[in-house]
């Protein structure tokens, strides 16, 4: 309680940034402490969208940060790789306690 807003999603058919922004802006809270979930980034039409998106997430700075079932391998790739502390590798049975 009191670390920020833990976003969890299905799959972010309007983009994982954008539901963010909506979930920040209907509670009032600013700091995101998780995002946890489906992030829409799936096939080769979302390679250019990745790149913006993990931009983004770095400027929301979440201190945990856990794709899910609709982000691909490069997609992942690329946040474990950028989010070297607050990225969570997660396969079901998973636990996540905060």
């Amino acid at each position: 309680k009191g670390k920020g807003l833990v976003i969890i999603t299905g799959c972010a058919h309007s983009g994982i940034i954008n539901t963010v922004k909506y979930a920040k802006k209907i509670t009032g809270v600013d700091t995101v402490y998780a995002i946890m979930g489906g992030f829409h980034l799936t096939g080769p039409e979302f390679i250019l969208l990745t790149e913006k998106t993990v931009h983004e997430l770095e400027k929301i700075n979440p201190s945990v940060i856990v794709p899910m079932h609709c982000t691909c391998w490069v997609a992942i790739n690329w946040i474990a790789s950028r989010f070297t502390t607050q990225f969570r590798l997660n396969s079901v049975g998973t636990t996540f306690c905060f």
